[in-house]
């Protein structure tokens, strides 16, 4: 068995910072190995041996990123390759997915191709499944356990909503999760004279035909727009009950409070699904066939609110160019209800067995149809499904999109940037572009009265990968659809978790978590809220024991009130709450049931 692991070097995220095309400035900016790349490294390490066979690390970058081979050899990989060619610069998710393609069928054959769960930089978690399209190999994401026997990968796999047993068959690209192993660690060598014999260099002529970098890459980057959040940032003062008291009074005057008492079901946002009109010249496509085409929207299983988002979001970007908007789902599903979201017609695929099988049938959908464009969850199914399609299309795709606009009959594809703290719009060249679009950042547009068409497309299913087991922890779409939210950081230890419950039953409200809870374990991956978490927009969020860093922010941003209780009066999050409590937590939880309790009971 050979092992092949992918890394990447990013800039140190507290270095982080723009440059004037709206990338990421990495001249004179410290470079590390990514973190979840360094569970890859530790896990090709630790299978290596097993086989008495080898672990090379594969990277793509300039000159400098030859350091972080240096630092995985230095803990225990037996060789490395450096794509290193100023051919390869430029190279977005999906060309390097194909350079790195490329390189590991050029040195392979491998048996197991390891990568990390995500890059910190980008988030998108596409390289992954596009290198195991252009392998055409299975993918696993996410893995938290892996043992792999007699030419099977057993792993368990953290889902955003759940735990997944999955078992495929080699060779497999496999994601590693933070929870599979310790990140490797070495203090990078000192440089040796001449090139390291263990680094083999290849360039972009030694590949093939390419093409690579940016002659490759179908997205491109604008101009960075700087978000301003806005809240009170009013601390209260006095004993606990004091506070807990002027805050319900507060709750009340502004009407956070009334917005709880509704009915808990979806809340619509302004605006209903509108109809195709006839094209504009403001939707013409120059250049191309700017005619009327369909706009495709993957529907995940078991993600109706989502697929809602995502059918209203596509029939407002249809509309003014006379287009249509098509359903690809994997589930037979109720034709009026998906017309009455936003889909003109639906397209039941049949077959599938995996996410690999679902990715194959939107292609050949795509092929035929060629719409200018098309959409999916950013979820880890959707992303996986994207990535694929992505490769198979030579679309272009931006993953982990918070809102999409049409400028010029193009898709423009929103992505937060900087901790969050700026915007950055992502166009693709490509006749197709894609996107994936985080669950809970669309609007829910009022029903239109429509019922769908519905074709099938039969998809053969490719059997390398099968779930045995699953278990579901909670239901992610409840946390998405809350209006009260609760969220708890490394300062509320899990097993205190329990004297939150009244709290969470006075208000209907959510458990959510920041990014360092779900690392460790305490709740499952899909109640993070942040940068590299869910967004959600609750009337209310009560932030419980955290610091206030941006990565957790920033998924809260459209929150109506945010309330924060920390027994430290300098911590960063009051800067980013309407209301301040400096206080123990669980006092404040205790007093803040029993009053807003009351309180909601009352109608005071």
């Amino acid at each position: 068995m050979r092992v092949a692991v992918l890394v990447k070097q990013v800039p140190v995220p507290e270095e982080m910072s723009l440059g004037e095309d709206g990338r990421l400035r990495r001249e004179g900016v410290p470079l590390e190995m990514n973190a979840f790349c360094r569970r890859a490294v530790t896990a090709g390490v630790a299978l290596a041996p097993e086989s008495g066979d080898s672990c090379t690390v594969f990277t793509l970058g300039p000159e400098s990123a030859s350091r972080v081979l240096l630092e995985a050899l230095a803990c225990g990989a037996t060789s490395a390759v450096h794509l290193c060619d100023p051919e390869f610069a430029g190279s977005d998710t999906l060309a390097t997915a194909r350079a790195l393609g490329a390189a590991l069928r050029l040195c392979g054959p491998f048996d197991v191709i390891l990568v990390g769960r995500n890059s910190i930089d980008s988030d998108t978690g596409q390289v992954g499944p596009a290198v195991a399209e252009y392998l055409d190999l299975a993918f696993v994401p996410s893995s938290q356990k892996l043992e792999v026997v007699d030419g099977l990968a057993h792993c368990e796999v953290t889902l955003d909503d759940g735990l997944a047993v999955v078992e495929a068959t080699l060779p497999c690209v496999i994601a590693c999760a933070e929870r599979l192993c310790q990140p490797c660690k070495a203090p990078v060598p000192e440089a040796r004279g001449g090139a390291d014999e263990r680094i083999r260099v290849l360039r972009g002529d030694e590949l093939g035909g390419g093409p690579w970098g940016a002659a490759g890459s179908p997205t491109a980057v604008g101009s960075v727009r700087p978000i301003h959040a806005s809240r009170a940032r009013r601390r209260l003062l006095g004993k606990v009950s004091s506070q807990v008291e002027a805050l319900v009074t507060e709750l009340v005057r502004s009407g956070v409070l009334e917005g709880l008492r509704r009915t808990q079901q979806e809340p619509l946002e302004a605006g209903r699904v509108p109809t195709a009109a006839s094209p504009s010249s403001d939707g013409a496509d120059p250049g191309r066939d700017s005619g009327p085409r369909s706009l495709g929207v993957v529907i995940e299983p078991g993600r109706s609110r989502s697929a809602r988002e995502l059918l209203g979001a596509a029939a407002s970007l249809a509309a003014p160019r006379g287009g249509t908007v098509s359903a690809l789902s994997p589930h037979p599903v109720d034709p009026a209800l998906l017309g009455s979201w936003g889909a003109d017609q639906v397209i039941e695929l049949r077959g599938w067995e995996a996410a690999e099988d679902v990715a194959k049938g939107v292609a050949e959908w795509g092929r035929g149809a060629q719409p200018w464009a098309i959409l999916g969850s950013s979820t880890m199914w959707g992303r996986e499904v994207a990535a694929r399609v992505s490769m198979l299309l030579e679309a272009g795709l931006t993953g982990d999109a918070v809102g999409l606009d049409l400028e010029g009959g193009r898709l423009v594809a929103w992505k937060t940037a900087l901790s969050g703290s700026a915007l950055v719009p992502i166009t693709a060249a490509s006749r197709t572009q894609m996107a994936t679009v985080r669950p809970g950042v669309m609007p829910l547009l009022s029903p239109r009265a429509k019922v769908a068409g519905v074709t099938e497309l039969s998809v053969v299913p490719r059997r390398r990968a099968k779930m045995t087991g699953y278990q579901r922890a909670f239901d992610l779409e409840d946390l998405l659809a809350a209006r009260a939210i609760v969220g708890v950081g490394s300062g509320v230890p899990n097993h205190r978790y329990s004297e939150l419950t009244p709290l969470l039953e006075a208000l209907d409200a959510q458990l959510a978590c920041t990014r360092r809870v779900a690392d460790q374990g305490w709740l499952p991956r899909g109640r993070q809220v942040g940068l590299t978490g869910v967004t959600v927009k609750p009337n209310l969020y009560l932030a419980f024991g955290i610091s206030g860093s941006a990565n957790h922010m920033v998924g809260l941003r459209e929150a109506k009130c945010v309330v924060a209780v920390n027994t430290d009066p300098a911590a960063e999050i009051f800067d980013g709450a309407d209301f301040g409590i400096v206080g123990d937590w669980a006092e404040v939880a205790r007093e803040l049931a029993v009053v807003v309790g009351a309180t909601l009971r009352t109608g005071a």
